[in-house]
C-alpha cells in the first residue's frame, strides 16, 4: 500500500503539472482526489491492515494527499494567471488611438423648423406663448368673429370632443370643446391678459379632418400676433420679408394677395417666390413642376378685425395690429433643398427619410 501511495503521488504531480486549462485540471482532480478516484481506491485497503501498518499507511496517505492537493492548487494558480494574461492582451486598449464617435440622433425636421422660426421672430421681439390645444368653441371661433352657425366655420373640418354639459353653463356659455383647428384661439386669450403692446408667437398642434399629400389630421402651426398703436400693413409686410429672407433665403420675394378671413380686415394670403425656379415659373424652358407659375402659397394674414379686439378687451379706436398663421410642416417642405412632395411622410417614422435631415 505504501508503494501504491508513492506511485500515486508521482503520477498525480506529473498530471497536474501537464494540465493547460481548467477543464483538464478538473478532470485530473476528480481522477486522483475525487470520491471514486485513485486515492479513495487505495485507502479502501486500510481496514485489512494490522494496527501498526495502519499507522504507517495513514501517515503516508496524509502526506501524499497534502502533496497532491498542493500540486492541484499550484496548477490552478498557474492556469488562472495564464488566462488573465491572455485576457489582458486581448482587451488591451491603445489610448493613443482616436475614439469612436457614438451614434447620436437629432431632432425631427418639424422640431428643427420650429426652432428656426422661433429664433427668427425672437429677433423682432416676439415672445413664444403657450395656449390650449383643446379649447372652448368660443376661443376657437366665436371670439374670432365667427358666430354660431356661421358658414365660415365649415372649412375648418373640426374635431369636437366630449360635451362639457353643465360646465359650459358655469363658464359662461363657452360652447363645446374642440381640438383647435388653428392656433388663432391664442389671439383673444393673449389679449385678455391685459398686457400691451403684444408681440406673440404661439406654436402648437392643430387638428382637422383631412388627410392628403398636403394635409394631416394633426399638424403644427405658428400664430403671430402684434397689437400696438398705429400698426400698419407696412409693418406686416416688413415682418414677412424679414422672416422669409432668413428662413428661405435672401433672394426669396413675397407677395400679398387679397383674401377673406373672418378675424382679419383686410385679409391676405402670403406667397413666396418658388425656391426651385427662383420665381420664374420655368426651369430649363419647362414649366416648374412645384409652383406652376413662380409663386408658392405660404399662409394667411391680415389686420386684426375690430370685433376680435373687442372680444379681447382692447379698444379698437386706440389699438390695432396684425395676425398671421402658417403651417410649420408646409413651411419646412417649401425650404430650398428639402424637396418633400407629400407631408404624410414626415410622420411615418422612416429612419431612411429622417436621417437626411
Amino acid at each position: 500500500m505504501l508503494d501504491q501511495l508513492k506511485q500515486l503521488e508521482t503520477e498525480a504531480l506529473s498530471a497536474f503539472a501537464a494540465t493547460q486549462n481548467m477543464q483538464d485540471l478538473e478532470a485530473a482532480r476528480v481522477a486522483y482526489l475525487g470520491r471514486k478516484g485513485r486515492m479513495s481506491d487505495i485507502m479502501s485497503q486500510l481496514p485489512s491492515l494490522s494496527n501498526e501498518e495502519k499507522r504507517a499507511a495513514g501517515q503516508m496517505a496524509n502526506e501524499v494527499k497534502a502533496a497532491i492537493e498542493g500540486a492541484f492548487i499550484a496548477a490552478q494558480a498557474r492556469i488562472e494567471s495564464a488566462n488573465s494574461a491572455a485576457n489582458s492582451e486581448r482587451a488591451w486598449i491603445d489610448m493613443t488611438l482616436p475614439g469612436k464617435q457614438p451614434s447620436v440622433g437629432h431632432v425631427h425636421l418639424t422640431t428643427q423648423a420650429i426652432e428656426d422660426i422661433m429664433t427668427i421672430f425672437s429677433k423682432l421681439g416676439f415672445n413664444r406663448q403657450r395656449h390650449p390645444e383643446a379649447d372652448w368653441d368660443y376661443f376657437a371661433f366665436e371670439s374670432l368673429n365667427m358666430p354660431k352657425d356661421h358658414p365660415a366655420r365649415d372649412e375648418w373640418e373640426t374635431f369636437f370632443i366630449a360635451d362639457p354639459g353643465k360646465d359650459a353653463v358655469q363658464t359662461g356659455d363657452m360652447g363645446k370643446v374642440v381640438l383647435t383647428p388653428h392656433t388663432s384661439n391664442a389671439q383673444v386669450r393673449e389679449m385678455q391678459k391685459g398686457k400691451l403692446p403684444i408681440r406673440m408667437i404661439n406654436i402648437g398642434k392643430c387638428y382637422r379632418r383631412q388627410a392628403t399629400a398636403r394635409h394631416l389630421p394633426m399638424f403644427h402651426q405658428f400664430e403671430g400676433l402684434m397689437i400696438d398703436e398705429n400698426v400698419s400693413i407696412t409693418d406686416l409686410r416688413g415682418v414677412f420679408d424679414f422672416f422669409v429672407k432668413r428662413f428661405f433665403g435672401e433672394n426669396t420675394k413675397t407677395r400679398l394677395r387679397p383674401f377673406h378671413f373672418r378675424f382679419t380686415e383686410p385679409s391676405f394670403e402670403l406667397d413666396i417666390s418658388c425656391t426651385v425656379c427662383s420665381g420664374e415659373g420655368f426651369v430649363n424652358g419647362a414649366k416648374c413642376k412645384l409652383c406652376k407659375g413662380g409663386w408658392l402659397e405660404l399662409g394667411g394674414a391680415g389686420m386684426v378685425h375690430p370685433n376680435v379686439l373687442k372680444a379681447g378687451g382692447i379698444d379698437p379706436k386706440k389699438y390695432n395690429g396684425f395676425a398671421f398663421g402658417w403651417g410649420v410642416e408646409r413651411t419646412a417642405m417649401m425650404r430650398s433643398g428639402v424637396n418633400i412632395d407629400d407631408i404624410r411622410i414626415m410622420y411615418r417614422n422612416d429612419l431612411r427619410f429622417l436621417k437626411q435631415f
